[in-house]
């Protein structure tokens, strides 16, 4: 069973149809598996992501609960990419949970052309060891000052690691691309959203209605590709 120890919140509801062969003693096995999800508990203490992947679930008509992690423990995110990441987070959270928690983790960036990809995974980290998202913004507004129009392209990136019962692990990717504002403006969102001004807009992302901003942004796509994986167990 690939799917051992569902209690609760998770019920794994399995059919299997054993035809006999007419000239053979061999058994072919079909076997369908449904998952029941309620409650999904996300690998981060962030009030505000919590919230924001609670109303990304209501948006899309799914009924999972989000729950932030008060107690989340350390982890160091040292793998060099968003998946590794988010993996590690993840079962750092679900190694404390019971056997049938379902996990949600993600790790998300912005990726410069001008700077060879970065901050990327060091997005949270980009002002050193006295980080925080306003110096964060300040210290990308202030390396990219010099950066020419037309060479200002940068896309967020969100990925999703959603872990559960006997390892089983589905990974999802979000992509917004856009290009960087000289100067921060906006009063909506977090961290670099001031400065990204997503394809197809003349605003930034700090300046888009939060429903506007879920329809398009790095975390709403990789939100509806995972939503409808879940959809398909369900």
């Amino acid at each position: 069973m690939p799917f051992p120890g569902f209690v609760t919140r998770c019920r794994l509801r399995q059919r299997i149809r054993v035809i006999r062969g007419t000239n053979s003693s061999a058994f072919r096995f079909r076997q369908e598996f449904r998952v029941s999800i309620r409650l999904i508990h996300l690998a981060s203490g962030n009030s505000h992501k919590a919230a924001e992947f609670q109303r990304l679930a209501e948006a899309s008509g799914s009924p999972w609960e989000i729950l932030p992690t008060a107690g989340m423990p350390a982890v160091v995110e040292d793998t060099g990419t968003f998946p590794g990441n988010a993996r590690k987070k993840a079962m750092a959270l679900q190694a404390l949970l019971p056997a049938d928690a379902w996990v949600l983790a993600d790790d998300s960036g912005v990726c410069v052309d001008a700077l060879g990809g970065l901050p990327g995974v060091e997005s949270a980290y980009f002002a050193g060891p006295q980080h925080d998202s306003a110096a964060n913004l300040r210290k990308l507004a202030e390396v990219m000052r010099d950066v020419p129009e037309g060479q200002r392209g940068a896309a967020f990136v969100c990925c999703l690691v959603l872990r559960g019962p006997g390892g089983i692990e589905q990974v999802c990717e979000g992509r917004c691309t856009g290009v960087l504002r000289h100067e921060p403006r906006g009063g909506f969102g977090f961290g670099y959203d001031p400065l990204f001004i997503p394809d197809g807009f003349a605003c930034t992302y700090a300046e888009l209605p939060e429903a506007e901003k879920n329809k398009i942004s790095h975390r709403g796509r990789a939100w509806l590709i995972l939503a409808e994986w879940l959809r398909r167990q369900s």
